[in-house]
């Protein structure tokens, strides 16, 4: 089974449907901790909840629980809640929030909707290594389901495995974040 990651960046809405229509995407599934954009207002969830309807494309919510931003500050390494400026894919410690239980219900609900039909995770980071839904739910699926093949859609219609970022990605900012050596497959 696939299941595809996508970052809307600043798409226009007409580049971002070819995107979703060239994988054969039927359901996307916002990841955003806050489903809006200040700068890119046809990411915001009404506008794309209607603009994907006109593709046949299904949307739905699950930043609640699946968000980069928990609302719980033991999801952080301070086990403070950082301030709304803060570098959150750094603050985040993601091995505990894969512990949690609202967070593995939400993956196992993921996997169902992916078992139904082509389904991707939406959040704002266009570059999955700088985003969320790489560092906690693409590496999740990539310990808990290896059988789940995570593809990563980027802003130029190049689809990478999930799996090349770990083996492929050097930088200081992303070996810094709270994982061990024993986390990596």
């Amino acid at each position: 089974m696939k299941l595809f990651t996508i970052g809307h960046s600043s798409h226009s809405i007409e580049k971002f449907g070819r995107l979703l229509e060239d994988n054969g995407i039927m359901t996307l599934v916002d990841v955003r901790t806050a489903p809006y954009s200040r700068y890119n207002p046809q990411f915001n969830k009404e506008s794309l909840k209607n603009t994907l309807s006109n593709h046949n494309i299904e949307y739905a919510y699950a930043g609640k629980y699946l968000g980069g931003r928990p609302s719980d500050p033991t999801c952080y390494k301070s086990r403070v809640l950082p301030p709304e400026e803060a570098d959150y894919l750094h603050e985040v410690d993601y091995p505990e929030v894969m512990k949690r239980p609202w967070f593995v219900r939400s993956i196992k609900r993921l996997l169902e909707l992916a078992n139904e039909q082509t389904t991707v995770i939406m959040c704002s980071e266009e570059n999955p290594a700088e985003c969320h839904r790489h560092h906690l739910i693409a590496r999740y699926f990539i310990t808990e389901y290896p059988e789940v093949n995570i593809q990563h859609i980027r802003g130029n219609g190049i689809v990478y495995s999930a799996r090349s970022i770990l083996i492929s990605v050097n930088k200081p900012s992303v070996e810094q974040l709270s994982f061990g050596d024993g986390f990596n497959p």
